[in-house]
């Protein structure tokens, strides 16, 4: 059902995007990964080589013009992307609305959104032209609340719950799945950007419970793009164990 596609995934340096192509490599998905750090994703190309076809494109999802161009600058053999996985996001900060920074807004809401409707624009003619093609948006449960300190971040993940549910709309009858994938707390490097590289700080967040490992959410995608054709997992949130919401997490000693 899979073999022989194409997928684009943004974010794929690292995390749930990092472990995604994996798990698509393994199945014979061939990939196109996106992402900024260029050393990185070569490294990736190089390993993931022994199982699929890979292309790497390294730009920001921030620039809609690097976006475009590098998108026509794909091969042939790579130019039908037949699965889109919107994963590259961020989380800037962790201050009251009061005290919030403004470089910090503009980069959540720039990459979280602006990237991701940037990326989908480009690559949905292809997609409406076949009538074909398969959506996933990363979402998070910071899309379906809001908790202390999180607003503007909470605002971005509101906002791709929102465009997830505007693009399943809007593309029905043109036999485009659309879907969203809404983790909870996932050990990445999610912590680290948010507390801007305090290592321990971030690493007190995943303390004393198991929280989701990005392959957890591998599997959920490559799940969602392999039902049948008539089959869409529209929304899904998950959650570990011992989290039940955004601020209530289990934390005791087991």
């Amino acid at each position: 059902m899979t073999k022989n596609k194409t997928a684009l995934i943004t974010g794929a340096t690292s995390g749930i995007g990092l472990a995604t192509a994996t798990l698509f490599a393994k199945n014979n998905i061939n990939l196109i990964l996106c992402g900024r750090r260029t050393e990185r994703l070569e490294a990736i190309k190089i390993e993931l080589s022994k199982f699929c076809d890979v292309h790497t494109l390294a730009f920001d999802v921030r620039d809609k013009i690097a976006i475009q161009e590098k998108l026509q600058s794909l091969p042939k053999a790579f130019s039908q992307i037949d699965i889109l996985i919107n994963n590259a996001g961020n989380a800037h900060g962790l201050d009251s609305i009061q005290d919030g920074n403004v470089e910090d807004w503009d980069a959540m809401l720039d990459i979280n959104v602006k990237g991701l409707l940037y990326v989908t624009k480009a690559i949905l003619p292809q997609m409406i032209e076949r009538k074909s093609g398969h959506i996933i948006n990363i979402g998070s449960t910071a899309g379906k609340e809001v908790y202390p300190n999180g607003n503007v971040y909470c605002a971005s993940k509101h906002a791709v719950d929102a465009i997830n549910q505007g693009m399943r709309i809007d593309l029905n009858g043109k036999g485009i799945k659309v879907a969203a994938i809404n983790p909870g707390m996932v050990e990445t490097e999610f912590s680290e950007v948010r507390f801007k590289g305090d290592t321990e700080r971030a690493s007190k967040v995943y303390q004393n419970f198991t929280p989701l490992q990005p392959e957890d959410i591998a599997d959920i995608i490559y799940f969602a793009i392999t039902r049948p054709p008539h089959v869409n997992i529209a929304d899904l949130t998950v959650m570990c164990l011992d989290q039940a919401s955004s601020t209530i997490v289990n934390k005791e000693v087991h």
